[in-house]
């Protein structure tokens, strides 16, 4: 089952896919949203781009497991139930036994090098666990980092340079890029992916190449010609409403 479905509705509207559901009067009872927790030890922080690339993939990862996509599976209605609404996501930061405190929660945690990020199941915001309720939101913020060039065969999720972001912040968009990604890809590019674990590469343009990644007015043909598709924000935090976050390229 493509769990994944609605999202594409909802922002791949160029698609000509039926009309999204609106969110607009939601229940704020309802509301839901997926924790990012991010792994951020005192003594030996992570660099930032890595982070970013472990908490791009454990999003999406939790979107595709089994237990997730299939109708039975113990994750399906939570993760069906979120991304029928908007997509919400809240980074927050994590060490020591508060780290090891939500390993035992459901969700998948994904290594990058030294990095570590494990996103999890989105529940109700009103429902959400005390073990992550007690993790901070602010304090994410990490000193940009020089990963060089982004290897070849895989995805690329550009960051808006001119936007700046917490890490956290940036952790929410490239957790929605995959997502978005992942709804518009072949089923057998998105197997192929998601059987090497969802690797993908997060780096920062030049502003003049910003300019040229992004999809502009014609997203139809620049996820034809380029395979891109671009991540807009919300505006509930650090950014304003409209902003275009992230642009995610289809591995080449």
């Amino acid at each position: 089952m493509n769990v994944l479905q609605p999202l594409a509705d909802r922002y791949a509207w160029w698609l000509r896919r039926p009309a999204p559901q609106d969110t607009s009067d939601e229940d704020p009872s309802e509301v839901r949203a997926m924790p990012v927790v991010l792994r951020i030890d005192k003594a030996t922080p992570p660099d930032r781009t890595p982070l970013l690339e472990a908490a791009a993939a454990a999003a999406i990862a939790v979107c595709l497991d089994p237990r997730a996509t299939e109708p039975e599976g113990e994750w399906h209605g939570e993760v069906t139930a979120w991304i029928d609404g908007r997509i919400r996501k809240v980074a927050r930061r994590a060490r020591g036994a508060h780290w090891d405190a939500v390993q035992a929660l459901p969700g998948v945690t994904v290594r990058v090098g030294d990095a570590e990020a494990r996103a999890l199941l989105p529940w109700k915001v009103a429902e959400t666990p005390h073990e992550v309720r007690r993790l901070q939101i602010t304090g994410s913020d990490l000193p940009f980092d020089q990963p060089g060039a982004a290897p070849a065969g895989v995805p690329v999720l550009w960051i808006n340079p001119d936007v700046p972001m917490t890490a956290g912040k940036a952790a929410a968009q490239v957790g929605h890029a995959t997502m978005l990604l992942a709804a518009l890809l072949p089923a057998d590019e998105l197997a192929a992916w998601q059987a090497a674990g969802f690797p993908c590469a997060v780096r920062t343009p030049e502003p003049a190449d910003w300019k040229l990644l992004t999809p502009g007015d014609d997203p139809a043909g620049a996820w034809r010609s380029r395979g891109v598709v671009a991540v807009r924000d919300a505006g509930f935090t650090e950014v304003a409403p409209g902003t275009v976050t992230v642009v995610a390229q289809r591995a080449s």
